[in-house]
């Protein structure tokens, strides 16, 4: 009980729905798209991020100095068909909108040398 617990805390917060909307159906993001597409600090994004790693939503991997989340593939089944019911309702909010549009905007394939897109949105301020 205390595991769905904190996924459902996890859950609760506006802008850890926005990052997971964002992560969900995409191999993953590293935590400067992240912030490029939600417009806040990145301190601000990496709190929301721990806290959705520390309930199991979320998974990262560091790469150099980037590090990469994506939604947890060990899930259980009836969590990832929560969180994927959250997404699905986050969807129809137009600040989560807004915010695929920005990330789908500045993503670009990556390469060895150049894991993520570093301040994408920097480009576009009206969006």
């Amino acid at each position: 009980m205390r595991k769905l617990g904190r996924i459902l805390r996890a859950l609760a917060d506006p802008t850890r729905v926005r990052i997971l909307a964002l992560l969900d159906g995409r191999e993953e993001l590293c935590v400067c798209e992240i912030v490029d597409a939600l417009r806040l600090p990145q301190y601000q994004v990496s709190r929301h991020l721990r806290a959705l790693r520390a309930a199991a939503v979320v998974s990262g991997r560091r790469q150099g100095r980037w590090m990469h989340y994506s939604v947890n593939p060990a899930m259980w089944d009836a969590d990832r068909a929560m969180a994927a019911a959250v997404c699905a309702r986050a969807q129809a909010e137009p600040s989560v909108r807004s915010d695929l549009r920005r990330l789908k905007k500045c993503l670009r394939p990556r390469d060895e040398r150049e894991p993520c897109n570093v301040r994408c949105s920097a480009d576009d301020e009206n969006t």
